[in-house]
């Protein structure tokens, strides 16, 4: 079979190559791939592995082989999950509690845009749930994760303000359920009940400052790659206010992955959870359009399809 493989030495700095079909652990699937999604973290990890490394996560397709212990769907089933890695492949091993069924009215497109980021979203809202009636503030929020936070914040009955890096990437997030879009957090009209933080730096130190009393920020990114300056001082006034980080699978968190899933296909089936496909190519121009992704020129998320 062809997959997706590292070569930060060669001309390009990803392949299609010939490689190994995979090997199913007893609790494992074998999913024939019909679409993959990019998530940022998978950039970062490309200049960090070395020659040969095969990445991918997000993944959506049919079940070619049952697992061995009788566990998760049978063959010929559309399913939607999240590998391990190894995802950008014609076919790829994932466990049975990492994936769910998908309907036919949804894509395979649309179904690899779910898994990290659309389960991102919802955990980081259970830090405030429920949500009705509270205020919610996300950065990012033109990103997957904004994307789908936003709109499941909206739905939970919060009051949403978006943050975004510049005027252009706030196309479309009024529509999905933000009543205010700005493009720095110190614009931003607190106090806020819940405050999704993914850039760092500055934005997390300013977010800070508005969080109300009793209110949670969670931390669970760092694009500006910076170093947050933090004066305690400054939550004086702020009582019970929690700082929460954040990342996939932390120890503990409750809720398995395919619930999760099962989730998200939910709403995306009712018509109540919009995928936001800011990229969709076929999956021989991945190379091609990682400067578009690097440089944050796609709104929402990048799928791409395996022939």
């Amino acid at each position: 079979m062809f997959a997706i493989v590292n070569t930060p030495k060669g001309v390009a700095p990803l392949e299609i190559r010939e490689v190994a079909e995979p090997k199913a652990a007893s609790n494992e699937v074998i999913v024939e791939v019909r679409a993959f999604s990019l998530n940022r973290g998978e950039l970062a990890l490309l200049a960090m592995r070395p020659e040969g490394w095969r990445p991918g996560q997000d993944i959506a397709g049919i079940v070619v082989q049952r697992a061995a212990d009788g566990s998760g769907p049978d063959v010929g089933t559309r399913v939607v999950g999240m590998a391990e890695q190894e995802g950008w492949a014609q076919r790829v091993a994932v466990a049975t509690d990492r994936l769910t069924t998908l309907p036919e009215n949804i894509s395979f497109a649309q179904a690899a845009a779910l898994p990290m980021a659309g389960h991102t979203a919802l955990r980081i809202l259970r830090f405030s749930d429920p949500l009705e009636g509270k205020r919610v503030l996300i950065t990012g929020a033109a990103g997957g994760v904004g994307h789908f936070a936003v709109q499941i914040a909206a739905l939970g009955g919060a009051e949403v303000t978006g943050v975004v890096g510049r005027p252009e990437r706030a196309t479309g997030l009024r529509e999905l359920g933000a009543s205010d879009v700005v493009t720095q957090v110190e614009q931003a009209r607190g106090p806020f009940d819940l405050i999704l933080e993914s850039v760092g730096g500055a934005s997390l130190t300013a977010a800070l400052g508005l969080v109300a009393p009793h209110g949670t920020v969670v931390v669970f990114g760092n694009s500006s790659g910076e170093d947050t300056p933090f004066n305690l001082y400054n939550l004086f006034g702020h009582e019970g206010v929690r700082l929460q980080t954040f990342f996939s699978f932390n120890p503990g968190t409750s809720t398995s992955l395919s619930t999760d899933l099962a989730q998200l296909v939910a709403l995306v089936e009712a018509g109540k959870l919009t995928v936001p496909l800011g990229l969709e190519r076929d999956w021989s121009e991945l190379a091609l359009a990682l400067p578009a992704l690097q440089s944050r020129q796609v709104l929402g998320k990048a799928t791409f399809h395996v022939r």
